[in-house]
């Protein structure tokens, strides 16, 4: 996993909020090499994400079909 900011991933990935950090920087700034983004964690954390409008519509659409904002 890529370096998130300054933060170590492995330190964030143990609380939901970390998850969400990690998760909300992969959707708006792209995942690291190797790296994928799972749908269930973006269906799971969705009303929790801050994201970029232009990325929030595009996941709407890989998701649900259809775009929901």
């Amino acid at each position: 996993m890529a370096l998130v900011w300054d933060y170590d991933p492995g330190e964030l990935a143990k609380t939901e909020s970390g998850r969400i950090k990690i998760l909300e920087r992969q959707i708006n700034y792209g995942p690291g090499e190797g790296e994928k983004i799972k749908a269930t964690d973006v269906k799971k954390y969705w009303n929790k994400l801050s994201l970029f409008p232009e990325r929030q519509r595009l996941m709407e659409l890989l998701i649900w079909g259809k775009t929901r904002s």
